[in-house]
């Protein structure tokens, strides 16, 4: 019986270690100035939605990643305000303004739904279904679970496209852009026109970002490094524009995020995942490493910026990340750039 037992806890710590297995925090990690309630099973990914009439009541996007998943909005101070259940496996969220829906124009949150291989469209910020039940992507593959998602609104015609990574994929051609279009019925539809991308075959793709202003996407190809091609699917030149952030990562690269400082300089804020870290690279020109900064937040997997500052209350703008224990973390950029002097 004593041995028995003894196995048992045995085992029971093993998984304990394997399920807690990262980086501690450092010492001198940045302290996020909120945190938000609890989801029910594993945050994954933010999205933050500007309220143009009253940016004190803009709201943050999250996904909560399970079979029994949803989309959760959480207000400045990281309470829970509102959520739209039953999603199967939800995964990354972006979100794009003004986008034309049966005569008016709507702001929504995009997001992928893994299990079901579809993206879904919800209004902001009541999070309604704008999808009638969900589009299909990656028709016809093999490996079509998707994951990461980024929107682009292309500036000559506020043309809406969403941009989708998977689970799996060839090294050429791994992510699908589709041009968002109203149905007349009050749903939206998507039409894929690009397939692009190079993917190392190491592990995934998750992490998505678009610079609409620069009309730059940039991905996480995980353990590789960070890809930079055109937004634009019209652009004639295709091919891969940078392969930067290849060095000094403990393993993922993760979440991506886009600070503009002005309309063409600022900073990218990748996330170290393993090392509990944002590794902080120039916007501008070729992207060189600028600071590595310790946080808070555990293994974050999503992330999210902005320079709006809320009459205040987030200095320098707010930047929110996933972190391990259901919650997203809520940082103050001034705090973050005085971490990179």
């Amino acid at each position: 019986m004593m041995t028995r037992l003894t196995l048992i806890y045995t085992t029971l710590a093993l998984v304990f270690a394997a399920c807690n297995d990262h980086a501690p925090v450092a010492e001198n990690a940045l302290k996020p100035a909120a945190v938000t309630e609890p989801v029910e099973h594993d945050t994954d990914d933010p999205a933050i939605w500007i309220d143009r009439k009253d940016t004190l009541q803009s709201l943050v996007i999250g996904t909560d990643k399970d079979t029994q998943g949803a989309l959760y909005a959480f207000d400045l101070n990281g309470k829970i305000v509102r959520k739209s259940e039953g999603l199967k496996r939800p995964n990354n969220v972006d979100i794009a303004y003004d986008v034309h829906v049966n005569g008016r124009l709507v702001d929504v949150a995009v997001l992928t739904e893994r299990e079901t291989r579809k993206i879904r469209i919800f209004s902001l910020p009541d999070l309604k279904p704008l999808d009638n039940g969900g589009i299909p992507v990656f028709a016809g593959e093999q490996q079509a679970d998707p994951m990461g998602v980024a929107l682009y609104t292309r500036p000559s015609d506020s043309a809406v496209f969403v941009i989708v990574g998977r689970k799996e994929g060839p090294a050429d051609g791994y992510l699908w852009q589709y041009r968002l279009q109203d149905d007349g019925r009050g749903n939206l539809e998507a039409e894929v026109v690009r397939k692009f991308g190079r993917y190392s075959g190491k592990k995934e793709v998750e992490a998505i970002a678009v610079d609409n202003q620069l009309g730059f996407v940039y991905y996480s190809d995980e353990t590789a490094g960070v890809r930079k091609y055109y937004a634009d699917p019209g652009k004639k030149d295709d091919h891969e524009l940078d392969f930067f952030a290849q060095q000094g990562f403990a393993s993922d690269h993760e979440g991506i995020s886009i600070y503009p400082v002005t309309d063409s300089t600022g900073y990218l804020l990748v996330s170290n995942q393993q090392a509990n870290t944002f590794m902080i690279f120039r916007r501008e020109g070729p992207n060189a490493f600028v600071a590595e900064v310790p946080v808070s937040t555990i293994e974050s997997d999503g992330s999210d910026i902005t320079p709006v500052t809320f009459g205040g209350k987030y200095p320098g703008g707010l930047f929110v990340a996933m972190s391990n224990g259901r919650v997203f973390h809520y940082y103050s950029w001034k705090d973050i750039e005085g971490r990179m002097k």
